[in-house]
């Protein structure tokens, strides 16, 4: 068999398990990277550039290690969720890097940030300025959860008393020019309403780009012809 088609087959496969790696393990897999997953990314990732590559390798070699690193991390997924103990060890636990609107020298010595580090990622979260954090603290998937102090946090209109306007959860309707059935029958609009709509705006549903039911209950339209129209 020619080297070109074994790589183009292998190539293939690697995929198709990194897929099947993801999917079964879910999509904390990516959102949570925490060490024992970010090992398990890394590792996957070079066990599938050798699938691909490595073809003196036997393919069931490969196979077999993806099995075993599969089966690893699934259950130190299970074991992490089960206990917090053992949550904790495999994949730590928050730290804080200001507590009071004080910055915490040692815990910021302890995970490796600077000054630099944390004002970077401070800006981030759309703060400039230290002197505006109450508590700032780093999730064990590398992100920074930042509480500003009272005097920084912006205004509701719960705080104004005022009642603020129901929202509601926006409904896609049509998208490259056809009708979305499944968004429209798990919605409070109908077909017949839609249709409505768009003979009201001397229009079809083969022109439309994509039409949304905004959260404020109006129809906005985007035409192909890059015309925009909102209507209630």
């Amino acid at each position: 068999m020619s080297v070109f088609l074994v790589v183009i087959m292998r190539t293939i496969a690697a995929f198709v398990i990194l897929w099947i790696f993801v999917h079964i393990l879910g999509k904390r897999t990516i959102f949570q990277k925490t060490y024992h997953l970010f090992i398990a990314t890394i590792t996957m990732g070079t066990i599938a550039g050798n699938l691909t590559f490595n073809y003196k390798i036997s393919f069931l070699y490969f196979i077999f290690s993806f099995v075993m690193m599969g089966s690893i991390i699934f259950t130190l997924n299970i074991l992490s969720v089960k206990s917090q103990r053992f949550r904790e060890r495999i994949a730590g636990k928050p730290v804080t890097l200001i507590q009071k609107g004080e910055i915490l020298e040692e815990a910021l010595q302890k995970v490796g940030f600077s000054i630099d580090i944390l004002k970077q990622a401070l800006r981030g979260k759309d703060v400039f300025t230290i002197d505006e954090v109450e508590w700032a603290i780093l999730e064990v998937n590398g992100s920074l959860s930042v509480l500003k102090k009272a005097e920084y946090q912006s205004i509701t209109r719960k705080d104004l008393n005022m009642n603020p306007s129901p929202y509601k959860v926006p409904v896609e309707l049509i998208m490259d020019g056809e009708v979305l059935s499944d968004n429209l029958s798990n919605s409070p609009y109908s077909e017949e309403w839609l249709k409505a709509e768009l003979q009201n705006r001397n229009t079809e549903v083969s022109k439309v780009s994509y039409a949304v039911v905004t959260t404020k209950g109006n129809l906005y339209i985007d035409f192909y012809q890059d015309k925009q129209q909102l209507s209630k």
